[in-house]
């Protein structure tokens, strides 16, 4: 992108992942601006960010279910950034979203609802100005449904999906480019719990490599890491008869 001063914002900007992806942007020279719930926890971020790469990071409340004040938050940033990342989510609890609808319904707007329609909110206003990068962080979740994540799969699904309709919209009718991001199992305090097989599983900051890199190139689609590919297509293939079969 041949813009003079760039600015990234990172919705969810205290995630490991977005503190990774952050980095990367500000290592590139570009100016950073978090966005979240918790401002003490964000401005220790800028100011390490800050510290490593000497690039200006700004931090702005953000709560993705807060709807209705979303066109506020944009209309209050400094200006529109050349390029927005969403890396909002929450994995939840599989089980108690069987029983808990509160808790459900959070994990899909959380995942879907909210990341939608404030991305559908800045590709209007990327598509007036003339130009602008959308990227969001799903997840291999949403390539099929799988018993021990459905909820969350389901709204990762449902993202996806968005993301793919958006970036055709945007291809037929303006230059702003799309890219959805899906990550396979990455080592975050998200995941802490989980025992993962390290051949699979990617580190945060090699997920902000990837948006960077895949940024530039104008992916469309990326995977990390790359063997997810494989793996999902593998998945998704799979007759339904003997996927009901496996416990995944």
């Amino acid at each position: 992108m041949a813009i003079a001063e760039k600015a990234v914002l990172i919705l969810g900007g205290t995630s490991d992942i977005a503190r990774a992806t952050a980095l990367a942007f500000a290592q590139d020279q570009w100016t950073v601006r978090l966005a979240g719930r918790t401002l003490p926890e964000l401005q220790r971020e800028a100011n390490d960010i800050s510290a490593r790469t000497g690039r200006d990071v700004t931090i702005h409340a953000f709560d993705v279910l807060s709807t209705k004040s979303f066109a506020a938050f944009v209309d209050a940033l400094p200006s529109l950034p050349d390029v927005v990342i969403s890396v909002v989510g929450l994995l939840g609890e599989q089980r108690r979203a069987q029983t808990d609808m509160d808790h459900a319904s959070e994990i899909m707007r959380s995942n879907y609802e909210g990341p939608a329609l404030i991305l559908s909110l800045f590709a209007e206003r990327f598509r007036a100005r003339g130009h602008g990068a959308i990227v969001g962080i799903s997840s291999v979740a949403g390539d099929r449904g799988r018993g021990s994540n459905y909820v969350y799969g389901s709204a990762k699904a449902g993202f996806s999906a968005f993301l793919s309709g958006l970036r055709n919209s945007m291809a037929i009718s303006s230059s702003i480019h799309v890219m959805t991001v899906k990550p396979g199992f990455v080592r975050t305090r998200m995941t802490e719990h989980m025992k993962l097989p390290p051949i699979i599983t990617a580190t945060p900051a090699e997920v902000g490599e990837a948006v960077l890199a895949g940024l530039n190139r104008r992916k469309d689609v990326i995977y990390v890491r790359s063997v997810w590919f494989l793996v999902m297509l593998i998945i998704r293939l799979m007759p339904e008869g003997i996927f009901k079969r496996l416990k995944l």
